[in-house]
């Protein structure tokens, strides 16, 4: 048989086609064989996993046993040292100055003189109220031997009784005015400020010239305002810690002395801290320091992590775990302090509450504890 060059072509192009036709076929069929494959694996290994046990649906929870301790609170302000006494020295007379006996720095004694005023004037006043005062109680002595005997009317001995009554008021007041011109500290302290020198003109009461300024440090007091909120947390009495910038690291003992029972417009209330000064590491009004109160430290109570209450303190919750199972719990919840906070009600000494993982959770749920 003989096949023409035409023949032959179109044979070699089928025979062409038909071959790529099978590559391809063969590549899509391994192709969806590896798929299937691994899709078929994959599902067998989450079906079952190597250990061959059920997937847990527990939560893992870390917990605390609830305890009874005595809730300490530390409470730290900063407040102002103040002198125990400061004194503003006034002059109750009117005159020039003439001596002066005190420096600024100087200690004082209580009754110190601290300056002298002109004093010729009032103590000749002084003195012819004394002679008059004398006089007049002598005569009133005579006229009372004289009216026991019956030799003097009712009427005479009254009058010497109110001349004597009289001189003596004139010699208390001429005294008093004498005395007036040497002003005197009424305090122990030091001189902090003298403003009148010798020839300054002082002037009495109304407008009183200030002479000077004692301050008494021995002792010192600290005085800070304190929240409403914590205010009722102190009492006068009890015992602070002070501490001071200026001398880092060391302490001072001092006590609370007042608690004002009338706050300001910013609702906070004065309190006062009295302390000795120390003479190693003396401390001056003026200064600032930080008032270390230990409130609380009464009966024992329930004291579980803060972390541990879900919601807000108001409408606090507990996870407690039960047989494995974490129940949902509402608590009474009382002072906080710090990172801890009191239970008054709803949970008892002893039993597990969740402290980490119970966001995660729900009343009565499965849990494994982890810790």
């Amino acid at each position: 048989m003989t096949f023409t060059n035409t023949e032959h072509t179109q044979t070699d192009i089928k025979d062409t086609i038909m071959k790529r036709f099978i590559i391809i076929s063969g590549m899509l069929v391994t192709a969806g064989i590896t798929a299937l494959l691994l899709l078929t694996g994959t599902s067998t290994t989450t079906a079952q996993p190597a250990s061959g046990n059920a997937i847990s649906t527990s939560s893992s929870v870390s917990v605390v046993t609830a305890k009874k301790q005595s809730l300490s609170e530390q409470l730290s302000l900063v407040g102002t040292i103040a002198a125990n006494n400061d004194v503003v020295v006034l002059s109750e007379t009117q005159g020039r100055v003439t001596k002066v006996f005190a420096e600024v720095g100087d200690q004082l004694k209580a009754g110190e003189v601290i300056a002298e005023v002109d004093s010729e004037m009032k103590e000749a006043a002084y003195k012819a109220a004394s002679m008059t005062y004398e006089k007049a109680k002598k005569d009133l002595e005579r006229f009372e031997a004289l009216y026991k005997e019956g030799s003097i009317p009712e009427s005479q001995i009254e009058q010497a009784r109110w001349n004597h009554q009289n001189a003596e008021s004139q010699f208390i007041v001429a005294r008093r005015q004498f005395r007036d011109t040497r002003v005197t500290t009424p305090i122990a302290g030091i001189l902090t400020a003298r403003p009148v020198n010798v020839g300054t003109m002082l002037q009495g009461a109304p407008q009183p010239t200030v002479v000077a300024n004692v301050v008494d440090i021995a002792k010192l007091k600290v005085k800070l305002n304190v929240a409403e909120k914590d205010i009722f947390k102190l009492k006068v009495g009890d015992a602070v810690t002070v501490t001071t910038d200026v001398y880092p690291g060391q302490t001072f003992e001092g006590r609370i002395a007042t608690v004002s029972v009338k706050g300001d417009d910013a609702h906070t209330y004065p309190v006062e801290i009295a302390m000795a000064n120390s003479a190693k590491t003396p401390l001056k009004a003026g200064m600032f320091a930080t008032v270390s109160f230990r409130t609380g430290g009464g009966a024992a109570s329930i004291v579980i992590p803060r972390e541990a209450v879900v919601g807000s303190l108001k409408s606090a919750k507990v996870y407690v775990v039960e047989s494995g199972r974490a129940k949902l719990r509402a608590v009474t919840a009382g002072a906080e302090t710090g990172t801890s906070v009191e239970i008054l009600s709803g949970l008892r000494e002893g039993e597990t509450v969740v402290v980490n993982g119970q966001n995660n959770l729900k009343d009565n749920a499965a849990v494994t504890v982890r810790n």
